[in-house]
């Protein structure tokens, strides 16, 4: 059986011999007077995924080359953006069986990348293997009560659809390699609809060639 691992958009040269998948669980366990010990059953926990790639330095025949061939560097690079932008992404496992048209099941997963060890060891030469940790990520949202009196003194209440939680907008934001400002726009503010007013505050000529480490402000 053959593997295809991907984070977001980058496919792993090498697919993990192994990898594994912890389905947590909340459930509690308590002592009732009279009746012993019972379970209480609660929703199910996050997922968490860990394994170890090897990142080869060198074109080895067993290494992918569906999206051309990247050094370490490459990839490293990669794990550094997904964990330093504090972005969830999605983590796919193809997994095919004898034929290359033979799919048996995919994991498909929204994730953050909770943490990675770069692990250098002299049996491996030049390449270099990195221990990863996933876990599974679930867009949280509130809801709003609103409380309505009529002329006649009483009140009703209604509760507004879940509203996405917001995370606090930056000032300003330093510009990781790779990226624009599209991209930057609606990670930090959370669209694009304000791109050209960014434009114009930070001077930016081509909002798709960005300098790494270029400040960009969202206030004056």
């Amino acid at each position: 059986m053959s593997y295809y691992f991907f984070m977001d958009k980058t496919q792993l040269p090498v697919p993990p011999p192994k990898m594994q998948l912890k389905i947590n669980n909340k459930n509690k366990t308590v002592n009732l007077i009279n009746d012993g010990e019972v379970n209480i059953l609660k929703t199910p926990g996050l997922t968490e995924v860990s394994f170890e790639v090897l990142l080869p330095n060198s074109q080895y025949p067993f290494v992918s080359y569906f999206m051309g061939f990247f050094k370490p560097e490459y990839f490293l690079n990669t794990f550094d953006k997904l964990k330093s932008t504090q972005t969830s992404f999605q983590f796919i496992v193809c997994r095919l069986g004898a034929s290359l048209f033979d799919f048996m099941f995919d994991t498909n997963l929204k994730v953050s990348l909770e943490d990675y060890e770069v692990i250098e060891d002299a049996s491996n030469g030049r390449d270099v293997m990195v221990s990863i940790r996933l876990k599974q990520y679930k867009p949280y949202a509130t809801k709003v009560l609103n409380v309505k009196e009529d002329k006649d003194g009483k009140k009703t209440a209604t509760v507004d659809k879940k509203r996405e939680a917001k995370k606090e907008i930056a000032n300003k934001y330093k510009v990781i390699a790779g990226q624009t400002l599209l991209e930057i726009c609606r990670k930090q503010l959370g669209d694009s609809s304000h791109l050209q007013e960014i434009i114009a505050l930070n001077n930016i000529v081509n909002p798709n060639k960005l300098e790494p480490g270029q400040v960009i402000k969202f206030v004056k």
